[in-house]
Formats: C-alpha cells, sequence, structure tokens
C-alpha cells in the first residue's frame, strides 16, 4: 500500500483522504467521471495477478519525488537496441501502469461514501457562519444605541469612586514605604542592621507591583549583601583580639541570617589566615628592620624563605614577638569556645511549644556542628601555629649562639610547648623534633667547645683555692635555679609562694583577661642573684686569727683532746657557734682551719659545675636528647678526672710498688676514659697532621700541666697545696654529681640507665681512690728513706747482750716525721686539708717507714738473738714515739714489721709454713730469713728446700 501511494505522488495522484483535505472550498472537489471509473473497472480483476504485478515494478520508483523515471529508463537501455526487446518492455511497463490505476481507482470507490458526507458537513457549516455574521451586525447595533443611552456624568462619579479607593490604597503603601528609610542602626550594629535590612525587603515584597519599589527591593538585597561582606570582616577582628560585646553582635547577626554553620567555616578559615599573615608580618618587620632599607623584595618572599633573612641579634626578639603574637591569636580561639560553652549551657533549656521544638532542633543541631566544629579545629590550628614556628626555628643556623641565648629559645619553646598541650592536648611532635634537630646540632658544636675550653683551664689552673662560703650549695648557683627556686636564698618567700601558686594554673587560665606569658622571661633574669665567694676568702678575720694563735701555741695537746676529735665528721656547722675546745680538738684532724668545712675546690671546678648545671637546663627543657647530654655531662667529669691523675698521680716507678694504689676498677677507667676520650694522637703528631674522621672529632688531646706548677719543691712538700686542692676538687665534683644522679635518673630514658648506673658506679665511686696514688707520692719524697737504710746497715745486729737504748737510725726517722708533721702545718695555713687526706698521708708515711723498715732487717747479714731483741726495742720506741704525732689507730703495717721480726724465732718446720703464708714479703725478705736466722742450724739440703719454696712462690709473680 506504502508503494501504490509513493508512486502515485510521483505520477501527481493523491490518495482519496489527501483529496478530501485539498477540497475545503466546495468549488475545488472533483469527482471522477464514470468513464474514468469504468475504464478502470475494466482492468484484470484477478487480485492476486494484479499484485503481482506491483511488486514487480522496482524500487526505485518509490523513491524520493526527486527521481527521474524517463532518465532512469533510459539509463537502462542496452548499447544496441533490439526493437522487439523495447516493444515487450514498453508492454509491461503499461500493464504495471494499470495495475496501479486499477488499485488507485478501488482505493477512491471505496472512500466515495465518506467524501459525500464531508461534503455535506462542509456546506451545514458555510450555512452557519452566514447566520453568526447576522448576529454580529445587530449586537454592533444595539451597543451603539446603549451608549448613546448613558450620560457621560454618570459614568464618571463611578470613575472618580473608583480612584478615590485606589488613591487611598496608595497613600497607605507609601506610608508604610515611608517607614523604609525613617531608621538607621548604629554603627557595627550588626544584628540590627540585618533586622531593618529584612523588614524592608519584606514591606518591599508587599508592594512589588510598584515600579520604584522592584528597584529598591533590587538595592536592599545589594545592601544585605554588603552587610555580609562587613559582617565576615568583622568576624576576622575576633581571630586576634577577642571582644565579647563585639562578638556576641556577629553570631547574632549570622543566626539572624541563618548561616551560623557558615560563619563557623569562615571563622576558621580567618583563624588560618591571621595565624599566616600575623607571623608574616612579625617577622618582615624584623627583616625589614635588619636590612635598613625599604626593598620591597621582602614582601614578596616565601615566609619560609623569609626567616632564613632573620640576623642572629634579631632572632630571641622575633621569635618572642612571634609567639606572642600566636599566644593571641591562640587565646582569641581558647575564649571563642569558651563563649559557645556558655552560651550553649544558656539556651539548653528544652521549650515544649510545637513550633518551638521544631526551631530547638535546628538551633540543637547548629550547636552540636559549631561544638564538632570547634574542637577539630584546635588540632589544626595548633599544626599551624608548629609548622610556622618549625620554619622559624630551622630558618637559622644556631650552632653558634650564646648559651644563655640558646637556653632562652628553649624555654620559648617549651613554654610554647606547654600552650599546645594545654590548648589541645597535643605533644607537640612537629615542634620536638625541630628543636631536638636544633640542639642536637648545637650541643655537639656547644660541647666540642667547651671541652677544649676545658683544656684550656686546666692547662692554665695553677690549682689554688677558690673561696667559697662554708654553707656553699651549687643550689645557690644561677645554673641550677630552674631545680627549684624554693630552695634558692635570692628569692622572697612571697614571690616563691606567688610563683608556685601560678606554676599550678593553667596558662588560659592565668592569662586568660590579660598579659603574655612570652613576657616573663625578661624580668626573671633581671632578679637573679648569686652570693656563694667569701669575702676575701674568709668569713671571720677575728676568728681566724684567734685560732691561728692558739694553733701555733699550743703545741703540746693533752690526750684526752686528742682522742675527742678521732670520730668527728666534717659537716656544715656555723663557725660562730663551735667552742674554742671544739676547734683544738679538731686541730690535727682537720688542718686549715681558716676555711673550717668550706668546700675545696678551684675555679675550673665551679666552671664544670657551672657548665653541668647548663648541661641540665638544655636537657630538664628537651627530655628527648637528656642521654646525649648526660653522656656529654660524663665526658666532662671523665676529663676532669683524667686530668688530675694525669697531673698529679701518675708516676710509673710508685705504681709499680705492689701495694695496690691504683685498684682495678680505677685502672680499668682510666683505660676507658684514655681510649674513648682521649686523643693521644694528637700530642704526637705535626699540626696540621690531624685526621677529620668522627671518630678523632669526639675526642680531646690530653692536658698539660702548668708550669707555673711546682711538684719538685721540698718546701712545699712536692706541691701538697696544689695536689690537695686537685683531689678534694674532684671529690666535690664527685659529690655533687651523686647529688644530681635522682635528678638525672628521672629524665634518663629507661633504655639508656644502665649507662647511667655504670657511670657513677665506674667513675664518679672512683674519685676518692685518687687520693691514694697521688698523696703516695708525696708521703714517697717526704721522708729520707734511703738515708734510713744506710742508717740500719750500719748498725751491728750480731750482739751479745741485751741492749737498753735503741739505735739512731729511730730518732732520724721520727725527726723525719716531725719535719714532715711541720710542713703539713705550713700546708695546712694555705689550704685546708681535710682530715680523709690526713689520714691518707700518715698511713702512706707510716706504711712506706715500716716496710722500710723491714727492708733494713731483710739487709742483715748476721744477727743474734739479742739482735732480734735489738729490733723489737727499735720498733716499740717507734711506735711509742709515732702514735703521739698522729690519731692513726691501729698503725698501718704495725703487724708487717712485728711479723717479720718474730719470723727469726721459728724453727726449719715453722719456716716453710710461715713462707706459704705470708706472701707479702718479697723474695729477698724471704731469702733473708732463711739464710740469716736458720742458716747455722740448719744443712744444706734443708736450705735448698726452703729456698725452692720462696722461688715456688715469687715464679707466679714474673
Amino acid at each position: 500500500m506504502q508503494k501504490i501511494k509513493s508512486l502515485m505522488a510521483r505520477q501527481g495522484l493523491k490518495s482519496p483522504q489527501e483529496s478530501m483535505t485539498d477540497l475545503s472550498p466546495v468549488e475545488n472537489l472533483r469527482i471522477p467521471s464514470k468513464e474514468e471509473l469504468r475504464e478502470l473497472r475494466e482492468q484484470p480483476v484477478d487480485p492476486q495477478a494484479e499484485q503481482e504485478i506491483i511488486n514487480s515494478i522496482e524500487e526505485v520508483y518509490f523513491s524520493g519525488d526527486s527521481f527521474d523515471m524517463v532518465q532512469h529508463e533510459l539509463e537502462k537501455l542496452p548499447p544496441e537496441l533490439n526493437l522487439q526487446e523495447l516493444e515487450e518492455y514498453r508492454d509491461k511497463l503499461k500493464r504495471q501502469q494499470a495495475a496501479v490505476s486499477k488499485k488507485v481507482a478501488d482505493l477512491i470507490l471505496e472512500k466515495q461514501p465518506s467524501y459525500v458526507k464531508e461534503l455535506e458537513r462542509v456546506t451545514s457549516l458555510q450555512t452557519n457562519l452566514q447566520l453568526a455574521a447576522v448576529i454580529c451586525t445587530n449586537a454592533r447595533r444595539q451597543l451603539s444605541f446603549a451608549k448613546e443611552g448613558f450620560t457621560e456624568a454618570s459614568l464618571g462619579l463611578l470613575a472618580n469612586q473608583r480612584k478615590k479607593q485606589l488613591l487611598t490604597g496608595l497613600l497607605k503603601s507609601l506610608r508604610t514605604i515611608k517607614t523604609l528609610n525613617c531608621w538607621l542602626p548604629q554603627e557595627e550594629d550588626y544584628p540590627g542592621a540585618i533586622q531593618l535590612c529584612l523588614e524592608c525587603q519584606k514591606a518591599a515584597s508587599t508592594f512589588k507591583h510598584y515600579s520604584c519599589i522592584s528597584e529598591l527591593n533590587s538595592k536592599l538585597q545589594d545592601t544585605l549583601e554588603q552587610i555580609e561582606e562587613q559582617l565576615d570582616v568583622a568576624l576576622s577582628k575576633t581571630c586576634k583580639h577577642f571582644d565579647v560585646a563585639h562578638y556576641n553582635k556577629v553570631q547574632l547577626a549570622y543566626t539572624l541570617l541563618g548561616k551560623t554553620q557558615t560563619a563557623m567555616d569562615q571563622l576558621h578559615m580567618h583563624f588560618t589566615q591571621a595565624i599566616h599573615n600575623t607571623v608574616f608580618q612579625v617577622v618582615l618587620g624584623y627583616v625589614e628592620l635588619c636590612a635598613g632599607n625599604a626593598d620591597t623584595k621582602f614582601q614578596k618572599m616565601q615566609y619560609k624563605d623569609l626567616c632564613t633573612h632573620i640576623t642572629p641579634d634579631s632572632y630571641i626578639p622575633c621569635l618572642t614577638d612571634l609567639c606572642k603574637a600566636l599566644w593571641e591569636v591562640m587565646l582569641s580561639y581558647h575564649r571563642t569556645m569558651q563563649w559557645h560553652e556558655d552560651h550553649d549551657k544558656e539556651e539548653g533549656a528544652p521549650v515544649t511549644d510545637g513550633n518551638s521544638t521544631l526551631e530547638t532542633d535546628e538551633s540543637a543541631f547548629d550547636r552540636s556542628y559549631v561544638k564538632k566544629k570547634l574542637e577539630h579545629g584546635l588540632t589544626r590550628i595548633w599544626q599551624d601555629v608548629q609548622l610556622k614556628v618549625k620554619a622559624y626555628l630551622l630558618g637559622t643556623d644556631m650552632s653558634n649562639f650564646k648559651y644563655d641565648d640558646f637556653i632562652f629559645v628553649l624555654d620559648i619553646i617549651s613554654r610554647l610547648m606547654q600552650v599546645g598541650e594545654e590548648f589541645c592536648g597535643s605533644r607537640s611532635e612537629v615542634l620536638q623534633e625541630s628543636i631536638k634537630r636544633q640542639s642536637v646540632n648545637y650541643f655537639k658544636n656547644y660541647h666540642r667547645t667547651r671541652l677544649e675550653e676545658l683544656k684550656m683551664f686546666l692547662e692554665n689552673e695553677t690549682w689554688e683555692l677558690c673561696p667559697v662560703k662554708s654553707n656553699f650549695n651549687i643550689m645557690q648557683l644561677h645554673e641550677f635555679k630552674f631545680m627549684g627556686q624554693s630552695r634558692s636564698p635570692s628569692v622572697s618567700p612571697s614571690r616563691q609562694a606567688s610563683t608556685a601558686h601560678s606554676a599550678d594554673m593553667p596558662l588560659f587560665k592565668q592569662y586568660y583577661e590579660g598579659g603574655n606569658p612570652f613576657e616573663m622571661h625578661i624580668d626573671n633574669k633581671e632578679e637573679e642573684t648569686e652570693d656563694v665567694l667569701a669575702s676575701n676568702g674568709y668569713e671571720s678575720d677575728e676568728l681566724d686569727k684567734s685560732i691561728y694563735q692558739d694553733y701555733d701555741s699550743d703545741s703540746d695537746v693533752p690526750e684526752e683532746l686528742k682522742r675527742d676529735y678521732v670520730d668527728e665528721q666534717t659537716g656544715d656547722v656555723p663557725v660562730k657557734s663551735m667552742s674554742r675546745e671544739t676547734i683544738r680538738s679538731r686541730k690535727k684532724s682537720d688542718y686549715g682551719l681558716n676555711k673550717l668545712n668550706a668546700p675545696i675546690l678551684t675555679n675550673t671546678t665551679l666552671n664544670v659545675i657551672r657548665l653541668v648545671g647548663k648541661y641540665m637546663q638544655m636537657m630538664n627543657i628537651l627530655k628527648p636528647i637528656a642521654f646525649d647530654v648526660i653522656h656529654c655531662m660524663s665526658q666532662l667529669f671523665d676529663y676532669y678526672l683524667y686530668a688530675v691523675y694525669t697531673f698529679f698521680g701518675r708516676n710509673d716507678m710508685y705504681e709499680s710498688s705492689g701495694l695496690g694504689l691504683i685498684s682495678s676498677r680505677l685502672r680499668t677507667t682510666l683505660n676507658r676514659i684514655q681510649e674513648s676520650l682521649i686523643d693521644v694522637e694528637a700530642t704526637t703528631e705535626p699540626a696540621g697532621a690531624h685526621g677529620t674522621s668522627e671518630e678523632r672529632k669526639e675526642k680531646v688531646p690530653s692536658p698539660h700541666l702548668s708550669h707555673l706548677v711546682v711538684l719538685t719543691a721540698s718546701e712545699t712538700l712536692y706541691g701538697l697545696a696544689e695536689r690537695v686542692v686537685a683531689t678534694e676538687s674532684l671529690v666535690f665534683l664527685a659529690e655533687q654529681f651523686e647529688f644530681l644522679q635522682s635528678h638525672l635518673d628521672t629524665v634518663m630514658p629507661a633504655a639508656k640507665k644502665p649507662f647511667l648506673q655504670q657511670f657513677y658506679s665506674q667513675t664518679v665511686s672512683t674519685a676518692s681512690e685518687l687520693r691514694k696514688p697521688i698523696y703516695w707520692i708525696v708521703a714517697a719524697k717526704a721522708i729520707d728513706y734511703e738515708q734510713m737504710l744506710l742508717l740500719m746497715a750500719s748498725v751491728k745486729w750480731d750482739i751479745k747482750e741485751i741492749m737498753s737504748q735503741h739505735n739512731i737510725y729511730v730518732d732520724v726517722l721520727l725527726k723525719e716525721f716531725e719535719q714532715f708533721n711541720k710542713r703539713l702545718g705550713d700546708v695546712s695555713k694555705h689550704v685546708r686539708i681535710p682530715l680523709p687526706v690526713a689520714n691518707v698521708l700518715w698511713e702512706h708515711c707510716i706504711r712506706l717507714a715500716n716496710r722500710t723498715l723491714v727492708e733494713g732487717y731483710a739487709n742483715v747479714k748476721k744477727c743474734s738473738n739479742e739482735g732480734r731483741a735489738l729490733m723489737q726495742l727499735d720498733f716499740q720506741q717507734f711506735l711509742m714515739k709515732l702514735e703521739k704525732l698522729t690519731d692513726i689507730r691501729p698503725i698501718p703495717d704495725k703487724e708487717f714489721v712485728e711479723t717479720y721480726i718474730k719470723a727469726y724465732y721459728l724453727t726449719e718446720n715453722d719456716m716453710e709454713q710461715f713462707i706459704k703464708n705470708h706472701r707479702e714479703y718479697s723474695m729477698k725478705q724471704l731469702t733473708n730469713l732463711v739464710n740469716v736466722c736458720l742458716g747455722s742450724h740448719i744443712n744444706k739440703k734443708a736450705r735448698q728446700k726452703l729456698l725452692a719454696a720462696i722461688d715456688d712462690i715469687d715464679r707466679p709473680k714474673r
């Protein structure tokens, strides 16, 4: 069917429906003639044959209107024409055309009843239209007649009444509009301005049909947007200086706008911007001030690059101002949170009204959002602060800063970390890591310089007494004030109380209404005072004079008084409270009463103690580097100990005496110090030949004793004063380290505590052990033991009768001891000799004297029983006189001599057992016993047996 329609369209034919549509005017209708219909009906009537003919038509004939059938058929003609074929093809086309026409005719006849019916409807419509035209003509005629029937006056009255009503409404509207400009809000009254603007918008929406009001409504919207911009500026001002009244207005304004959550988002953005702008402006101000020119290149720099242009002189003031400014921002945030907490409590009461319940739910949601936003913002704000301060800290190399300046920086950062902990509970890992980097870098450089400085001090130290008060305590030094102001006499009790009270109060409460936690350091520095030195080295000149007079005149002290002081211990007893008898009783126990009980230390010792205090300050502020600091503190002590030993205790001849002067623990400690701290190569290599390895950098060359210190003069007991000052200052230093042990233990990391325990057990505790080797050298030179051996060698021991008079060598030896005692007293006039030192000196001298006696007895070639009795007489005389000179009981090595003398009376069997049990005697001394005592009583074989036993004992020693 579709193909038939397409073919009809190409042949100029139309379908019945189209034909009917085109026949809107009656005169355009065309009914097929009877001849046409008849001709069409005479065509073959076989539908199937007819359909096959139609289907045989080529598809191209059913294409678009632009198809040219004639051209198409001509193009199909073969090159050589055949008339018969052309006629057959023409007949085929005619049959196809006839079939199409027949089909069209059938379709037209099929729709003819509908066509007739539609034609009748069109005719009826034409009649109705003509009737409507008549009615309209009559209506116009009647309206014209009515217009002429009414007067213009009546219609005028009606028009005026309507106009009156309209004008009355307009007047009312104008009066309302007039109120839009009758009240202007006060300055910064943002809620009032917004309330007025909203009311105006509401009124304007009522009269929006007026053109003037339409324009006003647009301007009101612009005004509201301007108010919001001004409100945002006002909100940003609260980031630096929080004002409750101002913030109340801002929050109420945002509530009226219904933008509480938006306000909170904006507020956090402003806080972030405020932190950046604040730190940038502070640093920029110092950079431009130090640059001294109006160069604007700094303003275009990034903050991190700007921090690298801060000079060392302006570093601390800039850091202080930076922290002050950041404190103001964080305090504003804290007060903002406090305002919202108080505001939530006020609005937290439930409302039962239906409409109010909905509003309460919305406000509760807003409050919840604000609370979460503020709590989340704490960490974010503090993180921004840390990053800004970190950039500032790492922007400058602080390795060459002065110690006080660096401690001041640490103190500021420590206070800032305290602020962060109170602000949001943060451990300030960013700040800790950055300050740790700077501290480790600084401390390595600082400690290296201090070690070299200590070497210089030790090499220039004359080991003279530094006069300090008898009640001197390291807590009185500036460097240890941080351990507790309450123990410092320079701080008043009222200030102590206020300081303790303020220390317990959180910073945000303490400075809530005003002030700044970063302003307190300058004030404290001005108040620091230190009074530890004694005036002219004396605490009471009159008392000193009386003591000297008594000491010089009272040469013979009764035995009762001698015994009284033996068990007394030195302690901090006020000088004025001591009786003259007590002072006399201490004459022999503690030499040098001019500085009774005052600590013995040198300027170098005091400097080391101050260094320890400084190290502890740094460690107290920055606990992560506690181990590094304590390790360096131990090196200070190690180097001081090694120097004292090197200067006064190293003497191979006396160390090899076999008396165990240096314990294995002390020997191990000295070896460890030499291996780990002392740069031995530096003393042998020429200048410039030293390596630059890290291991060499950690070491320090061994110090050299100052040439001003003379240790060879017998008049000064071979530098005894210097030796006492050096040794006892080391002991005092060890005591201070022991005093600080508990504090160091609290800050030392648990994993490193074994190092601290080993340092105290292996090093600090060995300080007093240096007394033996150091004072041994004095004792070995103070008395002429060689002269005594010569005198003993001239004595005849093979006498035949018992003597009642001792030998002269005993008197000579006692005179040597008296001379030693006198020199000891002379030295004590310059330096107090503590009781332990005096005891060590006397013990060494007596021990050496007794061993010299045994050595002298061992040199005897012949000896009788009477000669042995004379030996005992000499020794008893020596002991009796010696006990008057010294208070040491029992006399050292007394049994050593007595046992040796009594060994002369032993039999052969007893002698063999004696040799095995008494290995403290030398091979020579034991051999002498065998040869002299038993030589005439035993045979050669027995003698050889005893000598072989002696040799067996001596073999392991070799």
